[in-house]
This record gives C-alpha cells, structure tokens and sequence, in this order.
C-alpha cells in the first residue's frame, strides 16, 4: 500500500492573477488520484522544531509576521505570501516528515505528499522561487536526528534545480543529494561542479529541448551513485514541470518518461532495502500535471505491491 498524504489547506495557499503556481495545481493533483487504492491520510501541522531543523528561527518568525491579513503580499518576485500560506506550507513539511515516519515503521514501502507550495527553492534564510520552507531537507533530517538514520538520499527530477535544499544539506555527509535539470534555467544553479562540502552532490544538467532518452541516461548515472552510497530511505522531490506542455521551461519529457524514471528510483531503492517518500514540486500545466503525477504515484504503488 501506497499511503498519501495531503490537506484541504493546499488550496489555501493563495498568489496573485495569473501566477503559474496556482491554487488550482492542488485541485488537479488531487482529481487525477481519484480511484486509486490509496491509504488518505491528513497532513498534520508540522511544529515549529521541525522547521527549525533547516531554518533559523529569525527566518520562521519574520514570515509569520509578513503574513497578509488579507490578499497577497510578496516576498520575492516570485514567492507570495496570503493568509493560508503558513498553513499550506508548514502541513506539506508536517506531511513530509509523517511520510518519513510511516515508511521507517513499516506501514508501507511507498508514500507520496500531495500538498503545496513546493519547497525545494527555499534556502536557510531566502523564500524564493514559489517556496518558503525546504521541505524535503527537513524531512531528511528528520530521517537523520529522529529515526538515527546513517545514510538518506534526496533525488530531484523538478525542471527546476533544487538550489534550496543543495544549500541546505551542502554540508550533510549523510545524505546524498542528486538533481537533474534544465540548464541554463532559473535559478542559475546546479553545474556539474558543484559536488557538495564532502563529494554528496551530484547535479546531472540537461540542454533545453533534450527528451527523455537523455533524462533516462542521466537517471541511470544519478542512481548507480545512489546505489553505491547505500541509503536506508530514499526521497524524492518529484517536479512535473520537464513536462513537454509545461510554459516554465523547454524539455521534451512525457508521462512516460516521469513513469519510467519513478520506475528506476524505486527499482534502485529496493535493492537498498530503503523506502520511498515523495513529495510534489513543480508542474504548471494542468493537465500535463495531473497526468504525470498519476503516472508517478501508480509506479509508488506498484514498487509498494
């Protein structure tokens, strides 16, 4: 059984007219799940400790204070704040570290988190890029500090490079970090030269307009590292915006591909004996997201079986 972890409050989170990370992508993510076998379960709230794994408490405190008591408010040019955005954000950290718990205890081999904003542009103290809270670090270090993990791997497949969560866990030995991309793309980062302070970075750029072929590869070299490095949990920050129809950048991937390299991060996980935690990134078509998150979450369940 595959368990999913979400709450209503992902469409709470609010931006201006015409933003691509609107509070629609809940809805979408949310019917294309419909009719699966899933465990449903709520996203708790997570507390303040849990933040604070990866984010100083000067940084928590002054977006609590820039929240709106109406409309939107802006905290960089593309991250917005509303009066549900805390909410949003700090049940997609709770439902990313309830995840982690749940597979460590053996409910399930397989979980994925449903809940927006993302979280993989936030840096230690920076709200950038549609995020506000680094998500998957967090989860990892909750893995690591809670669970006494010795060895977690965080790979990311958003077009986007996960800068924030690099940043994060720049200095972690204990986790092993891989990101493929689009590059040249926001936000300007991810070459293959940037290895981490001890060699646990590895970023796999990708040209504009590559298909899927190319990612396939670059998966292919990603987790043949992952598997060296021998990791007890595996997350993933699952971003559908290579998608072909995606406005935000020019890859040439499908459904197939998102599945085929799910099918590949699972594959390599189990023969770690390690679970999977997946958590939604980017996707800003509709309907390319809707169908590439089913196609995602169907291989969780298979790999789950």
């Amino acid at each position: 059984m595959t368990i999913l972890f979400t709450h209503e409050s992902g469409a709470g989170h609010e931006t201006s007219p015409g933003h691509p990370e609107q509070a629609a992508r809940y809805g979408a993510v949310i019917a294309a799940l419909e009719g699966l076998a899933l465990d449903r379960r709520e996203a708790p709230l997570a507390g303040d400790a849990e933040v604070l794994r990866c984010h100083p408490d000067g940084y928590l405190a002054g977006l609590r204070a820039a929240v709106p008591a109406v409309g939107t408010r802006q905290v960089d040019a593309d991250t917005h704040l509303s009066p549900g955005s805390l909410e949003a954000a700090l049940r997609a950290v709770g439902g990313a570290c309830a995840a982690v718990d749940a597979v460590l205890a053996g409910e399930a081999g397989t979980a994925f988190v449903a809940m927006r904003p993302p979280g993989h542009h936030a840096e230690t103290a920076t709200a950038m890029g549609f995020c506000l809270f680094g998500t998957v670090a967090i989860a990892a270090r909750r893995a690591l500090d809670v669970h006494g993990l010795a060895r977690v791997a965080v790979l990311d497949f958003d077009v986007h490079h996960g800068n924030g969560t690099q940043d994060l866990l720049w200095d972690e030995a204990r986790v092993f970090f891989a990101s493929s991309h689009q590059m040249p793309l926001y936000p300007g980062s991810g070459a293959a030269s940037e290895t981490g302070a001890h060699g646990q970075v590895m970023n796999v750029p990708l040209p504009p307009g590559s298909d899927g072929v190319l990612a396939r590869r670059g998966w292919g070299d990603i987790l043949r590292r992952m598997v060296a490095f021998a990791p007890q949990l595996v997350i993933v920050s699952a971003g559908f915006d290579a998608h072909r129809d995606d406005p935000l950048a020019q890859l040439d991937w499908d459904e197939d591909d998102f599945a085929a390299i799910s099918r590949a991060i699972c594959q390599a996980a189990a023969g770690c004996g390690a679970p999977v935690v997946s958590c939604l990134e980017g996707g800003y078509d509709l309907a390319a997201l809707g169908r590439s998150v089913r196609a995602h979450v169907e291989v969780l369940m298979e790999a789950a079986e």
